[in-house]
């Protein structure tokens, strides 16, 4: 008798209690232990079911084709056939699967064509109602009048009474209420800071002479490269970084990955800023537009205004203290406020003196009512908020003001150029130190003064920590970090909390971080 699974004469029968079936051991109780049932029958079948069959030693026949040469012959020549058969229905699987998977790909290509329409399509329809948003409120009679008659080619055009007799457009102002707001901002902060004192969690200067490399975030794309601004929120230590290559990133330095990635902006993102402890983050591009996106529960940040009030390229975004408004300044000579909730900008405040210099760089002062810009001609300019008058004016510097930083004494203002650094004293007026690090060739992009004042860094073609001293003391540069991007293009620097660790962004696509490995962390504290 023959084996129920293989077919063959068993070496070691063996009998099912159950079916009453034949089988070779070793295979019925290795389906069993796999399966738990007959292979036949399909009936639940254990171990125990299986009963051995006494017979004796069982001798397999010869085969008769292997009896003799031709009969071996042909044997090897059936198989052969078998072997030739097996393979031409594989090839016919395998150009099967080809012609599936190819058919697979087209409908994938296509899907991907259908969803960057469609996304194309939601970007532009969320611009018209951030464009509506932003508009001077209507009657509802009004508005549904306008809706209906003032889009054109998906934009919308701009309605006769929001524009005044001299072709400008008409903008409410900052109102007095914002005004109180402003003030009473500006009066708790300046009382901080009489109190302020020097944090005991501090990064020592021994500590930070010894700052070395430590991490390198590919963050942007490899194609056009470049990290040209940068934020730090302190209380999730996460890094906002703007590229060149029109994204900008939010990442977490502690777990080393991406939260989001901000896609949407035509050209290259120059300036970013967390705002509202973080769930918003504001960017600015040179493609003209401002972009005011939200945190999701997911992580990821999504646009929620789109803002056109510049007609040039848009070179900063400055957050006010109370994280209710923000200032972008741009290359149209015009520097703009916003509320930050509605994306309604509420004054824009142009250049009259005639010299037809457009804003690269803009700061607010640590309390709120004075807001710093640079200017493409080397001019550094003080505005008072409240009335949008310019207070104050520097002049001294070659080339643009690539970047302008106050300290947090209140006292402090560091502008960069192309010929350096220089410090000014906002209590005297005047430019009371210089540092030139670099030649003629190497312009200076970024300065930064740490958040308790201690600290100033500049990025050039390295980045230069100097410890902040007074007006007529020496500042001394306790740590130079090279460049180690190859670029010899230091373009943003920026200080962790308590000066922890300093991040750095330049020509190339990576974000470095400067600091203690973590083993020696507790020892520079100490």
């Amino acid at each position: 008798m023959n084996c129920s699974i293989s077919g063959e004469v068993p070496e070691e029968p063996v009998i099912s209690k159950s079916s009453g079936l034949l089988f070779e051991k070793r295979l019925i109780e290795r389906h069993v232990s796999d399966f738990g049932k007959c292979p036949v029958t399909g009936e639940p079948m254990t171990i125990d079911d299986i009963l051995p069959v006494n017979s004796g030693k069982i001798v397999k026949p010869r085969p008769m084709q292997t009896a003799s040469i031709p009969g071996m012959l042909g044997m090897f020549q059936i198989e052969w056939d078998g072997l030739m058969l097996s393979n031409f229905a594989l090839e016919q699987q395998l150009h099967t699967a080809r012609q599936e998977l190819s058919h697979a790909l087209y409908q994938h290509d296509a899907a991907c064509r259908v969803i960057a329409r469609l996304r194309k399509e939601r970007d532009e329809a969320r611009e018209l109602l951030a464009q509506a948003e932003r508009q001077i409120p209507m009657s509802v009679s009004a508005q549904d009048t306008v809706n209906a008659a003032a889009l054109s080619n998906g934009k919308r055009a701009i309605d006769d009474s929001e524009v005044g007799p001299d072709g400008k457009r008409i903008r409410q102002g900052i109102s007095n209420s914002i005004i109180s707001e402003l003030t009473d901002c500006n009066s708790a902060l300046s009382q901080q800071r009489k109190r302020r004192q020097i944090p005991l969690t501090l990064a020592p200067i021994d500590a930070v002479e010894r700052y070395t490399q430590l991490t390198v975030n590919p963050l942007h794309k490899t194609n056009k490269p470049g990290i040209l601004s940068m934020d730090i929120l302190y209380s999730k230590d996460l890094i906002a970084t703007a590229g060149a290559d029109s994204n900008a990133v939010v990442f977490d330095r502690s777990s080393g990955q991406v939260v989001s990635t901000l896609s949407g902006h035509s050209k290259k993102v120059t300036s970013v800023k967390f705002a509202a402890e973080g769930e918003l983050v504001v960017t600015g591009s040179a493609d003209k537009t401002v972009r005011v996106w939200r945190g999701s529960e997911g992580g990821d940040f999504d646009c929620r205004h789109i803002l056109k009030d510049h007609t040039a390229e848009v070179q900063a975004v400055t957050v006010h203290a109370t994280n209710n408004y923000f200032v972008t300044a741009s290359l149209d000579s015009t520097w703009c406020f916003y509320e930050l909730s509605s994306g309604l900008c509420l004054t824009q405040v142009e250049d009259t003196s005639g010299s037809a210099e457009g804003y690269t760089s803009a700061a607010f002062h640590p309390d709120g009512l004075i807001l710093g810009t640079g200017t493409s001609r080397g001019l550094s300019k003080i505005w008072d908020v409240k009335s949008q008058s310019n207070v104050a004016s520097f002049e001294g510097h070659m080339g643009a003001v690539t970047a302008i930083s106050f300290s947090e004494n209140g006292y402090f203002l560091a502008t960069a150029a192309h010929d350096g650094v220089k410090l000014w004293d906002l209590r005297r007026l005047k430019n009371f130190r210089t540092f030139s690090p670099y030649d003629e060739n190497t312009p200076t992009h970024s300065v930064e003064f740490d958040h308790s004042g201690s600290y100033l860094a500049l990025g050039g073609s390295d980045i230069r920590v100097f410890q902040v001293a007074n007006v007529k003391s020496e500042w001394n540069c306790i740590k130079t970090f090279p460049d180690l991007s190859g670029t010899g293009k230091i373009l943003s620097v920026k200080f962790g909390p308590d000066a922890k660790y300093v991040a750095v962004g330049s020509m190339d696509r990576n974000l470095r971080v400067f600091g203690l490995p973590e083993e020696n962390d507790d020892q520079s504290e100490a």
